[in-house]
């Protein structure tokens, strides 16, 4: 085995060390190469703008560091920029190229920070593109939750408990709670965003530097409403603010996961109550009949797997120490995993939700005696009976409900959140006002990077 070391832009490392260190990350860092060139281009120009004797980078050298970034990223756009286990990282990848091209200005980028800051505010940047996208996603899933109970609202539905029949309820119960749940997982999206949204380039490597950078410019720069304050703790925030992110998929997984599960149930033969769109089914190699809810059943493994990153993530972190430590490379990966697979799993719940049906015959067929009796029950507690009394009556004389309606029974429950008091307006004004801020979050992103390249962003390919 060879022990002689391989030259990359640190200097000599083993081979076998070399690839062990570097693991995924010529390949993962790809997705970064864009927020790594606009994390670098707000550092190049902050450093011009630095207040010492000498200055590091003029404004003119600036604007050509910035435009070789801006090349960079165009050939990121086109598949062509590549990571090589020589660079380790997009960042060295980066430094590589705009040394290449632009000789001692490329030497010069990587002043007064760290691969740490570096990558950390490369994440956030990466993180805040994703968490929006993510919040669009789930409010396009909720909204068309809400579609399909105000199509079926009439639609009564056996509302069950341990599986068991309980009382009346509705497909439009069923669905709007669904999105409702999604809607309250964004809080936690939110809360994600919010921690997410604090910038901590000049941290360098958890110390700061002897340099007068003005950590308040980059982060103006960049769109962050602030900096981290203290710069050891912008170090030790990494792999927590994946982990916090992480958790908020977990939410909307477990959601998802629920109503995966509903949707096998309810579309089994022997339910029957809602048809799955078979063009979204797989079909069997040796049986021609077969109709299979195959991503349903994907969606319900993908939620532990989710979940499981986030534990990960969690457990990675609880025994380090304070500081950088390499084992932070591996709640990327965790991160990056688990929001593709959470928003890969909206898109294809919403695909699903959009083409869903209901047998109306079936869903009724469901209904018998002991469904209504806990309304009856609340009936006789109503005209006088005590409830413990019209308990005992009704039990003993179930028979009596043989020809309850449950369209009565859905049309009686007017109260806020009832089979009658579902309020679609405020479903669909809270979606609305997610989806503004949401797009008003991205725009202002976009045009502040648009005002650090110099050049409309995103860029056209």
């Amino acid at each position: 085995m060879s022990t002689s070391g391989k030259k990359t832009i640190l200097g000599k490392i083993h081979p076998d060390v070399l690839s062990f260190t570097v693991g995924k990350d010529p390949v993962l860092d790809l997705d970064l190469a864009l927020w790594d060139c606009i994390g670098t281009a707000a550092h190049v120009t902050m450093l011009s703008k630095m207040k010492v004797k000498t200055p590091v980078l003029s404004e003119k050298e600036s604007g050509q560091v910035v435009k070789g970034l801006i090349e960079i990223m165009r050939e990121s756009a086109a598949g062509k920029f590549t990571i090589s286990v020589a660079d380790q990282d997009v960042h060295l990848a980066v430094e590589r190229r705009l040394t290449e091209s632009l000789g001692d200005l490329g030497r010069k980028v990587h002043t007064g920070r760290s691969r740490n800051d570096q990558v950390a505010v490369d994440i956030r940047l990466h993180m805040r593109d994703q968490i929006l996208g993510l919040i669009e996603e789930t409010t396009q899933l909720a909204a068309s939750l809400v579609k399909f109970a105000k199509k079926n609202v009439k639609i009564p539905m056996v509302g069950r408990t341990h599986l068991q029949p309980a009382m009346p309820s509705s497909v439009a119960l069923w669905s709007t709670a669904y999105a409702e749940s999604l809607l309250d997982d964004l809080l936690m999206v939110e809360a994600a965003y919010t921690l997410n949204d604090r910038c901590p380039l000049g941290s360098a490597a958890g110390y700061g530097v002897p340099l007068p950078i003005d950590r308040n410019l980059t982060a103006r720069l960049l769109g962050f409403s602030t900096p981290h304050h203290n710069v050891f703790h912008a170090s030790n925030a990494r792999g927590k603010d994946e982990a916090v992110v992480l958790a908020a998929c977990t939410q909307i997984m477990l959601t998802l996961s629920r109503m995966a599960e509903d949707l096998i149930l309810f579309s089994m033969p022997e339910f029957g109550y809602f048809v799955l769109p078979p063009e979204l089914c797989t079909g069997s190699s040796i049986m021609p009949q077969k109709y299979n809810p195959d991503v349903l059943e994907l969606i319900r493994a993908k939620s532990a797997i989710v979940m499981g990153y986030g534990t990960t993530a969690n457990t990675i972190m609880k025994a380090m120490p304070g500081g950088y430590n390499r084992d932070l490379q591996d709640t990327k990966e965790l991160y990056m995993e688990g929001m593709r697979v959470t928003r890969g799993s909206l898109r294809i719940m919403t695909l699903m939700t959009d083409s869903l049906s209901v047998r109306s015959a079936k869903v009724r067929d469901g209904f018998s005696a002991g469904v209504f009796a806990t309304d009856r029950a609340l009936e006789l507690v109503a005209g006088g009976m005590p409830f413990r009394d019209a308990y005992q009556y009704v039990r003993s004389n179930l028979d009596e409900l043989e020809s309850a309606d449950p369209d009565v029974a859905l049309a009686a429950k007017t109260h806020l959140g009832g089979t009658a008091g579902l309020d679609f307006k405020e479903y669909q004004m809270r979606i609305k006002v997610v989806v503004k801020g949401a797009r008003l979050r991205r725009r202002s992103s976009e045009r502040t990077i648009s005002k650090l390249l110099g050049v409309s962003f995103p860029l056209d390919t």
